[in-house]
């Protein structure tokens, strides 16, 4: 009977998810082009079982720099102050192995409703050039925190760039509206792209002299 119950109550919460559907609307700063030929990205790797009391969100950021440059940034699961602003600093368990499964313990800079994160990588393909994480503990209010991020390559014009996507899908605290949550998720996250690419710019100036990004 109790068996019974607890079957009837996990169906009847995962009928209560819904599939998010990032792809059907255009993040802003793409072009629609753009987003025409990475729909299919979207559709595999940003696509989230949202519940009622939970919120989830696309962003894109057009990047002047190689793709392979801005990989070599994005991968460093070991590293995520090079880029993201509220990271004070990162540490990692001894005989540290960057694979599937390894956590950090990120330290938050003040003034924000948080102060640690204990963080596990969930994925991690260098062929394409996608990761992602989940946040498994900590003091924050960002409760079953998930965010996968890939970067994508474009040639066109005799130009090239790069555009990284990165989505999240998060617990709405008790208290805040979805909206709230998500505004403040995407100010982080938005913040952590734009750092991205000043960053990932600087590094292909100075490593390859005038680049080819005109």
């Amino acid at each position: 009977m109790e068996k019974g119950e607890s079957s009837t109550s996990e169906q009847q919460e995962s009928e209560a998810k819904h599939p998010t559907q990032h792809h059907l609307t255009v993040p802003s700063g793409l072009t629609a082009d753009e987003f025409e030929r990475l729909k299919h990205f979207v559709t595999e790797y940003h696509t989230y079982l949202a519940g009622p009391a939970q919120c989830s969100s696309l962003l894109a950021q057009r990047i002047n720099a190689p793709v392979d440059i801005v990989w070599s940034v994005v991968r460093r699961f070991d590293n995520p102050q090079t880029y993201k602003h509220f990271i004070r600093s990162c540490a990692v368990p001894e005989g540290f192995q960057m694979t599937v499964g390894c956590t950090r313990e990120v330290n938050v800079i003040s003034g924000l409703p948080a102060a640690t994160s204990t963080e596990r990588l969930d994925i991690l393909d260098d062929d394409r050039h996608v990761t992602g994480f989940t946040i498994i503990g900590g003091e924050h209010r960002l409760r079953n925190y998930r965010s996968v991020t890939t970067v994508h390559g474009f040639e066109g014009d005799g130009k090239i760039w790069t555009v990284v996507l990165e989505s999240y899908i998060v617990d709405v605290p008790e208290g805040n509206t979805e909206e709230d949550a998500r505004l403040f998720a995407d100010t982080v996250v938005k913040l952590n792209l734009q750092k991205l690419a000043s960053f990932t710019e600087a590094m292909t100036r100075d490593g390859n002299g005038k680049s080819q990004m005109g």
